[in-house]
């Protein structure tokens, strides 16, 4: 309230005088009203204001102002503004300063203030302070408040983060980065806390921040250290956590809790996960023995000690024989996908020893069963054993001494013989003629073939059987006669020559001499049966000719039908049983003959085995005698692990029976429906592949089965799919369902493939379509096929190109192989061989069934091609050359290349004309060539069709 001592310039100009505002407060003001005189300029100077730093700094002003025009006498001098200025070195003008209201006469009267207030900025400044001044050129204007001020951020504590009072910067949009400064037992999280100060005096951006120090958390703004039993490791969780299962902190401030005995972790789990310990055995351990291959399956442990990472080992061992222990199985053996570190709880054995025992055990381990050492391991045993198994192929096949019609040839026993060899068969054929083939047998690892062709390459296959039956093929081998007569067999033919004359003379005679005595009635005449002292080799081959023998030789599969006598079939291939040996239990279910009963044999020297007994009621006659018994001769010729074995039969007492093994879960198709939904799709592939394992034994055989359905497959205690069901006379009748007869009833055409039904075509090609039928009613469980369809609807569908929609959750890989046993051409549907190859791959690959099919596609997609004796089941056509050589047109390769056909697109282009032009100039290749083009076509076009739906 005292005086400011600010300096007016002239003295009489601006004058500080005290007054009171409205309220009659007293204020302090600085006037000037010189407006009666001319050439007014009248100064006003403020003390020195220091700048504590600031570089920019604000005014306010408060101030009145007098309307000239109030004024008497309407004064031409009279100004409405006054100027501002400012010194730090010299005097630089801030503003002229206009009143917004001004004051009059009648104003003063009443005591009314009209008050202005204008701020101006002012900066940068440079030193540490300035001079404020205020001209005046002839208005009438008092000064009421001059505030000089500067902004600044005040000091913030944020995110546990001080932040210290900062000045802005000079510039009106400059943000001034300030670092904080983390307090009270905290860290910069990632990265020092920043925030920006504005020139408005406000905290703005804020990056970064402070978090507490591991072993505190924050509460109310400060770090507080954790209680016992709470623990805090991690800088971005907040709070001090409850120590983990199975874990504790026995101190404050724990960064981490340590385990309770007996559990563990490991370097990679997270501080909040619960410690764990290594897992129990693993569960439900099963067995799939095929051949000498085991698929084995799981079930995950009890207790998987808390953990997700479990995986499975596998430990193998073989049983010596004669209670000499165990030893582990040798490299040879194969662990389908691995032994160890398995994801999967299944796994597939391969190349194991035929006929032996072996002992698994499956170990479950997880992350931390390695710190675990005084941890016992837990293993579950499984203890198979393998099954007959047919040899592995030849692998090697080599070419000895060669003549112009004859090649030498040798090999090498199989790598897995699987019992002992009984013969091998080869198999050979002219190059591009392998539509007719002719098959020779050895008991020898070698042998010469004669009567070829000379100058002309051959192809030869070879292989093994023992008495599991025969194995696959070896791969092709190409070998060529000689061209030419060599020396020795120039001296051998002579030789021959000069015989042959030398006999034909003396035969010449005996023959003249014998009719000439005939003629005298020296001798009677008599017809003479023709016999031979030895079996012309020529009996010893078998000729093929698409697929049908060419000529009589000898056969696999003998048809009882051939015997005059039936009885003396059954008694060559069955086995004839006391019945004292028999024990009749229980009855299991009941047959066209009679009841079939259940009970223990007990063979002398063997143990006790359990045993199906089918029995011939009594008053049968002969002829119902010999049905019953025809089943008995067919199934006692085979002898595979997948096929229903024969036991022996009883015909010298009655009732007369037949006795086969006892399969504990009975035909497939009931055994599913129970079960429906309880097996793994591995398990169902399992299954399948049993069957298709046996109908490759029948094929091989020579054996059209004819009625291979779900019903007629049996199942044992361990899932094993034995083909049953040999007794059909297969004789088709105009009934109005088109179903065929058999001894058993009636059979439903829903199995029976087209040609079977329209033209008796029975083949082993009909086989794989009803297999394809039994692979869907696996797959749905035992649903009955075509549902609730008259058998009539079935065949007009089946023309119409109709075929069973994909059961569902039926991988699209099987569901593909089913529509290629449903081709209706049969020679384009797989042979049983490959599909048993192909499941093989399944079962090895398991990710390869995820992929579900989709209900909506109903397009055939070929999954398998034809394959190549070779024996890759899986192997399509990708290149022209490939496609000509799976029609055997392979030597027209290099004219389709040469003529710029080198994609199957081209090729699908081509026609009679084109083909002339690359020089396919014989009239049956040609038609042959256009036949397969026009199917290409065909298939092209519905693949697209699918893609565009």
């Amino acid at each position: 309230m005292g005086d400011l001592g600010w300096v007016a310039y002239p003295k009489n100009g601006w004058e500080e005088i005290g007054e009171v505002d409205e309220d009659y407060a007293p204020i302090h003001t600085y006037q000037v009203c010189r407006v009666m005189e001319q050439n007014q300029n009248n100064w006003l100077h403020t003390n020195w204001i220091l700048t504590e730093g600031a570089q920019r700094v604000f005014i306010e002003l408060k101030f009145t102002l007098r309307d000239c025009n109030s004024l008497p006498g309407g004064v031409g001098t009279c100004k409405e503004t006054f100027n501002m200025l400012m010194k730090e070195s010299r005097y630089i003008k801030i503003d002229t300063i206009a009143a917004d209201e001004s004051f009059t006469e009648l104003d003063l009267g009443d005591r009314v203030m009209k008050l202005n207030t204008e701020v101006r900025d002012l900066g940068p400044l440079t030193r540490k302070g300035f001079y404020l001044a205020f001209q005046d050129l002839g208005a009438c204007i008092a000064l009421v408040s001059v505030r000089v001020f500067y902004k600044r951020c005040p000091f913030l504590v944020k995110s546990l983060a001080e932040f210290p009072d900062t000045i802005p910067g000079s510039e009106a949009s400059q943000l001034v980065e300030v670092v904080g400064h983390c307090v009270n037992n905290s860290l910069p999280l990632y990265e020092p806390p920043r925030m920006h100060c504005s020139t408005e005096g406000e905290w703005l951006v804020p990056i970064g921040k402070c978090v507490c120090q591991p072993g505190f958390e924050e509460i109310n703004g400060s770090c507080k250290v954790c209680k016992m039993g709470f623990y805090r490791s991690l800088l971005d969780s907040l709070a001090c956590s409850k120590c983990p299962p199975h874990s504790v902190a026995r101190q404050t401030g724990a960064t981490s809790c340590s385990c309770e005995d007996g559990y563990y972790k490991i370097d990679s789990d997270p501080p909040n996960m619960a410690c764990t310990r290594p897992p129990s055995a693993p569960r439900n351990a099963i067995s799939n023995v095929n051949e000498t291959s085991v698929f084995l399956e799981w079930s995950v442990p009890m207790e998987t000690g808390g953990r997700k990472d479990v995986r499975y080992n596998i430990l193998c061992r073989r049983v010596l024989p004669d209670g000499r222990g165990l030893e582990e199985c040798g490299p040879n053996v194969r662990f389908l996908p691995r032994r160890v570190a398995l994801s999967n709880t299944s796994v597939m054995v391969a190349d194991l020893q035929s006929h032996t025992n072996y002992s698994f055990l499956l170990e479950a381990v997880n992350g931390v069963s390695e710190l675990a050492k005084d941890h016992a391991k837990q293993y579950v045993s499984l203890n198979v054993t393998t099954n007959q198994a047919a040899p592995s192929p030849v692998s090697v096949v080599r070419k000895g001494h060669t003549e112009k019609s004859s090649i030498a040839l040798s090999w090498a026993e199989p790598d897995r013989p699987n019992g002992i060899i009984l013969e091998y068969e080869i198999k050979y054929f002219e190059k591009e003629q392998d539509s007719s083939y002719t098959i020779i047998k050895s008991k020898e690892t070698e042998m010469v073939v004669e009567g070829l062709k000379p100058s002309s390459v051959y192809i030869f296959q070879v292989r093994a059987r023992t008495s599991a039956g025969y194995g696959a093929f070896s791969r092709r081998f190409e070998f060529q006669t000689s061209p030419y007569l060599t020396a020795t067999s120039e001296r051998t033919q002579a030789l021959i020559v000069a015989v042959a004359i030398t006999l034909a003379l003396v035969l010449l005679a005996v023959v003249a001499g014998f009719l000439l005595t005939v003629h005298l009635g020296l001798l009677p005449l008599r017809r003479c049966g023709y016999s031979k002292a030895k079996q012309d080799p020529e009996e010893e081959k078998m000729h093929f000719h698409n697929g049908h023998i060419k000529f009589p030789g000898v056969r696999t599969y003998i048809d009882p039908l051939t015997y005059e006598d039936p009885n003396q079939a059954v008694h060559e291939f069955a086995q004839e049983i006391d019945v004292s040996f028999i024990s009749i239990e229980r009855i299991i279910g009941a047959g066209e003959f009679g009841e079939v009963c259940s009970g223990p044999l007990r063979l002398p020297g063997k143990r006790e085995i359990q045993v199906a007994i089918k029995t011939l009621k009594a008053g049968y006659t002969e002829q119902q005698r010999r049905d019953f018994l025809w089943e008995a001769s067919i199934m006692g010729q085979f002898n595979h692990p997948n096929i229903i074995r024969l036991e022996g039969v009883v015909t010298k007492s009655k009732p007369v029976m037949i006795i086969t093994e006892y399969m504990e879960n009975g035909s497939l198709d009931t055994f599913l429906k129970k079960n429906d939904g309880q097996f793994t799709v591995i398990q169902l592939v399992g299954m399948l592949r049993g069957i298709a394992s046996g109908m490759r034994y029948l094929s091989d055989m020579g054996y059209v089965h004819r009625d291979l359905a779900a019903r007629n497959i049996l199942v044992n205690s361990n899932l094993v799919c034995k083909v049953s069901d040999f007794g059909l006379s297969r004789v088709l009748e105009d009934d109005p369902e088109a179903a065929y007869t058999t001894r058993g009833g009636k059979i439903p055409i829903r199995w029976t493939a087209p040609e079977a039904i329209a033209y008796r075509k029975f083949t082993s090609a009909s086989d794989v379509w009803s297999y394809g039928i039994v692979m869907w009613e696996v797959m749905s469980y035992g649903e009955r096929p075509y549902w609730e369809m008259s058998n009539q609807d079935v065949i007009k569908a089946i023309e119409e190109s109709y075929r069973l929609p994909g059961p569902m959750d039926c991988p699209e890989a099987l569901y593909h192989l089913m529509m290629d046993c449903w081709q209706r051409e049969r020679s384009n549907r797989p042979k049983f061989d490959e599909i048993v190859c192909l499941l093989d791959k399944l079962i090895r690959n398991p990710s390869s069934l995820k992929k579900l099919v989709n209900s909506s596609h109903r397009v055939s997609n070929l999954l398998v091609e034809h394959a190549s004796v070779e024996g890759d089941c899986s192997t399509r056509t990708q290149t022209v050359g490939e496609w000509l050589d799976s029609i055997k047109m392979g030597r027209y390769t290099e004219l389709f290349m040469e003529g710029g056909y080198s994609s199957l697109e081209t090729v699908a282009q081509m026609t009679s004309e084109d083909l002339r032009r690359v020089g396919v100039n014989l009239a049956g290749h040609q038609k042959k060539i256009i036949t397969n083009i026009q199917e290409m076509r065909v298939h092209m076009n519905s693949t697209n069709s699918t893609v565009n739906i």
